[in-house]
C-alpha cells in the first residue's frame, strides 16, 4: 500500500466517513437505506473477497488495526479503486455498527443495478423464484443450495427481502455474487415470461393437486423454474393456482412441511441436470 492509500485511523464514532456502517443492526431502516444510497455491506474476509471476484467495488472498507497484516489483497484492491481504509479499534467498531465484528472486515459496497429478468435466464435449465420470503437468513440460505446444487438463478419478486442485505450476503457465505438473480415484476404476472421463455414454472406447496416430489423428479422438465412461498403462508393461493405444475415432498413423523430454506435444497437436489 503506497504512502498516500494509508489506512485512516479513526477515534470517533460520529466521524462522517463512517455514515455507510451505521444502524446496521436496524434491519428495516437498513432494508430501506441502502438500496436507496446504492451501497450494501459485505462482512467478513471471505465475503468481500467473494465480491471482488464477482466484480464488486467497493466505497470504503472498515477494519480493526489487529487484522490489516491479515488481508493484504482486501488492501491493495481498495487501494487499486481509490476506496479509503478505514480503521477503529474494536471497541469503537461495536460502537460503531452495533455488533461485535468478529469476522474481521467490514466493506460498503456499491450496489449493482439489478438485470432484466430475460438477461438473467437466458440459458438458465433451473431457477427458482423466492414469492415474498422475508427471513434474511433463508434468503442466503436458498442461495447456497443454488450454488452447491446446480441452479443457475434466482428471482424474487418485490417483497421478498433483499439478498445482497448484509444477514443474507453472510448466510449465503458470499455465494449470492455467483448466482445471478434480479427482481421479476409484476408478480404473479410475470410467470407468463417465464413460460415464453421455455420454463415450466413448479410451485412447492401442500395443495389437493400436488404431486410427490420423487415422481416429478424421475422425468423433470428440461427447463424448471421452481416457485417457492414465505416462511409462515406458503404461496399466495392464486400462484399456486397459476403455476403449470404442483409438487410437495414426502413427510414422516407428523411433519407436514419443511422450512423454506431446507425444503429448497431437497427440491433442488431432487431435480438437478444429471
Amino acid at each position: 500500500m503506497s504512502d498516500d492509500a494509508l489506512p485512516e485511523v479513526l477515534t470517533s464514532a460520529d466521524d462522517p466517513r463512517l455514515r455507510d456502517y451505521t444502524q446496521l443492526t436496524d434491519v428495516r431502516l437498513r432494508s430501506v437505506r441502502e438500496p436507496a444510497e446504492g451501497l450494501f455491506m459485505a462482512e467478513s474476509t471471505q465475503v468481500i473477497r467473494r465480491a471482488l471476484a464477482a466484480g464488486h467495488r467497493f466505497r470504503s472498507v472498515l477494519v480493526a488495526p489487529r487484522w490489516l497484516p491479515e488481508i493484504p489483497d482486501v488492501l491493495t484492491a481498495a487501494e487499486q479503486q481509490g476506496a479509503p481504509v478505514l480503521v477503529a479499534e474494536e471497541p469503537l467498531l461495536e460502537q460503531i455498527t452495533g455488533f461485535h465484528l468478529h469476522r474481521g472486515a467490514l466493506a460498503s459496497m456499491h450496489r449493482p443495478v439489478p438485470p432484466p429478468v430475460s438477461d438473467v435466464v437466458a440459458g438458465v435449465r433451473r431457477l427458482v423464484v423466492l414469492e415474498d420470503v422475508v427471513d434474511h437468513t433463508n434468503v442466503g440460505a436458498v442461495f447456497r443450495s443454488c450454488a452447491a446444487l446446480g441452479v443457475e438463478a434466482v428471482l424474487v419478486t418485490p417483497r421478498c427481502a433483499d439478498p445482497l442485505y448484509r444477514r443474507s450476503v453472510r448466510v449465503s457465505m458470499g455465494t449470492v455474487f455467483q448466482v445471478p438473480w434480479t427482481r421479476i415484476e409484476p408478480w404473479p404476472g410475470g410467470l407468463a415470461d417465464l413460460r415464453s421463455a421455455g420454463f415450466t414454472v413448479a410451485a412447492l406447496a401442500l395443495d389437493d393437486r400436488a404431486e410427490d416430489l420423487d415422481d416429478f423428479a424421475a422425468d423433470p422438465p428440461e427447463r424448471l423454474a421452481w416457485v417457492l412461498g414465505t416462511e409462515g403462508h406458503g404461496l399466495r393461493a392464486g400462484t399456486v393456482a397459476a403455476v403449470d405444475r404442483v409438487v410437495r415432498i414426502p413427510m414422516a413423523g407428523g411433519v407436514d412441511s419443511l422450512n423454506v430454506a431446507s425444503a429448497a435444497a431437497v427440491a433442488f437436489w431432487a431435480t438437478r441436470v444429471r
